[in-house]
């Protein structure tokens, strides 16, 4: 009899889940609240639910090629970069060739998660639903929980003195839709991130003038490269991430800050990260442009609010505010589950690789994407989800739960001494974190024997972008398109942008030019750095180290 599992959300994590169920032969039932799948991609109007939906002017941070299901690439005519209309319909695309719409139950909302009597025994839980007005008891052998990040609004009011005076406007971005209301009105913006660059732009065509608050600065970059592709297809690459782990730090940190300077230089535009503050990045192609021509107006951290101005820390004031918007993020939230399970699964450094609660006896309890990576979170779920679905299977292991306690306390105990940086409030590297899941999977691309068997799939894979693709060239899951969807990537990439043919065009010399007449030497070098590269990432960062150290 097959395992019943519970998925508990039908966004971008939960429909990956069900497809990952159904691969390994489990019995998935979802339950989601609203009435349609694409959690916070389907757009409404109003927030009236309470749930977290994207805002109209909203455009995807990552490529289509690196942001899609593993084996169900976009289509070729889709742009590069889209609107949340156009994800939306690539998951219900998603839904439908699976045939993933039959184990979803909607409007049914779920009211508790708690372990059976002998869980210790079966893994099993109880899962109280209710649906218009009816509860409904089940058990289910597993669960796998993909609520996402986006849960509860963070506003935290009361680090700002004097708010509860201020006379004008408060909202959270959770409430933002479009920028109808906010005609000639002048704006502060408390938050830089994505959603908050976000909204100053869009806001800066109608609003009198929009103010930009940070604390910490940010890096800025764009969503096209410099030579017009992708940013994510040209810097999303295993070699590339070979050579940040070779090089010290210190070394990366400078080739990187002295390239996003190239752009403009970001001390100018009063971007620049704080001294002593953790650098971040947003995706944002307007906001330098915005600032230069003084529709926005970047300022630091607010001290506090009187009625109708906002006084800044460095003891500037803006009067005549309107409207105050917090982009401030959003908090975990998992009200189904008693304590301690409730609070644990709060502490990232508690949750083993970020899926699986380390105080379980059973590991029967899935956290599907609660993850922050530098690539795509669409990639990141379907692989947790096909782990997780896996261990469920007995397929694969995880330490016991008292070894995974003992190392989550102690690694709690050196960051509140701060011996340890907390692991997770950094952004977690994408190939990295992919390629560990892989490997305890099996599906990790084996690159030398690659090299080896098919040397222009190798090329691709270890020069070329990585892709989601590359976790379905072998192993369990195998899909028989994979090496079909990464030889025409830059196909598909390229489509979308050729509307507009021109004859006898001058045709730049192709990649296969370059292979043929450097292929062999390069080849052979990388076949060598990788077969050293245990050896070789140990010894270089420490001799160069001690040369630089003087």
């Amino acid at each position: 009899m097959a395992k019943r599992v519970a998925v508990i959300g039908a966004g971008v994590s939960g429909l990956s889940s069900i497809k990952c169920c159904l691969d390994e032969h489990l019995e998935p039932i979802c339950f989601e609240r609203s009435n349609d799948i694409g959690g916070l991609w389907k757009f409404t109007e109003t927030s009236k639910d309470g749930m977290t939906r994207v805002y109209k002017s909203l455009v995807t941070n990552v490529c289509k090629e690196m942001s899609c299901y593993s084996d169900f690439p976009f289509q070729e005519d889709y742009p590069n970069f889209m609107n949340h209309e156009k994800f939306w319909n690539y998951l219900q695309e998603f839904a439908e060739h699976f045939d993933l719409l039959k184990y979803i139950q909607f409007k049914t909302t779920v009211c508790s998660i708690t372990k059976r009597p002998d869980f210790s025994e079966t893994g099993q839980w109880d899962v109280v639903t209710e649906t218009e007005g009816r509860q409904d008891r089940a058990v289910f052998d597993a669960v796998m929980v993909c609520t996402g990040h986006f849960l509860n609004p963070r506003l935290p009011l009361e680090s700002f003195p004097g708010i509860h005076k201020f006379k004008g406007q408060i909202l959270h971005s959770q409430e933002y839709k479009i920028p109808a209301g906010f005609q000639d009105k002048r704006v502060l913006v408390i938050g830089l991130g994505n959603t908050g660059g976000d909204i100053a732009v869009e806001l800066s065509r109608t609003a009198a003038q929009v103010l930009l608050s940070t604390r910490t600065g940010t890096w800025v970059i764009n969503r096209s490269s410099d030579g017009g592709y992708p940013l994510n297809m040209m810097v999303t690459r295993r070699h590339h991430n070979f050579i940040a782990q070779v090089l010290p730090s210190c070394i990366l940190k400078w080739i990187q800050e002295r390239h996003l300077n190239k752009r403009f230089d970001h001390a100018n535009y009063g971007l620049n990260i704080t001294k002593g503050k953790k650098p971040k990045k947003i995706v944002n192609d307007e906001l330098p442009t915005c600032i230069l021509c003084g529709t926005v107006t970047i300022k630091t951290s607010v001290k506090e609010f009187t009625e109708t101005s906002a006084v800044f820390e460095d003891g500037t004031v803006e009067e005549n505010i309107d409207v105050v918007i917090f982009t401030t993020g959003y908090t975990y939230s998992f009200p189904f589950f008693e304590e301690p399970l409730k609070t644990l699964c709060t502490k990232k450094i508690f949750l083993y690789k970020l899926v699986f609660p380390s105080n379980l006896e059973k590991t029967t309890l899935a956290m599907i994407g609660f993850i922050s990576l530098t690539g795509s979170i669409l990639a990141g779920t379907e692989l947790q989800a096909r782990w997780a679905t896996r261990i469920f299977k007995g397929l694969c292991k995880i330490p016991p739960s008292q070894k995974l306690m003992a190392e989550a306390m102690k690694k709690e105990q050196l960051i509140e001494r701060g011996l340890m940086k907390d692991p997770g409030a950094d952004k977690i590297d994408y190939i990295s974190y992919m390629d560990d899941l892989a490997s305890f999977i099996g599906v990790k691309p084996n690159i030398p024997l690659l090299f080896i068997k098919d040397p222009r799939l190798a090329w691709e894979v270890f020069f070329g972008p990585c892709t989601p693709y590359q976790y379905r060239l072998m192993g369990p899951g195998k899909w028989d398109g994979a090496r079909n969807a990464i030889l025409t990537q830059w196909d598909r990439t390229l489509k979308p942008l050729k509307t507009r043919t021109i004859p006898g065009s001058f045709k730049p010399a192709s990649m296969s030019h370059y292979l043929k007449a450097w292929g062999a030497p390069i080849l052979l070098a990388s076949l060598l750095l990788i077969y050293k590269s245990s050896i070789f990432l140990k010894l270089v960062p420490e001799k160069l180290q001690d040369r630089l150290s003087p």
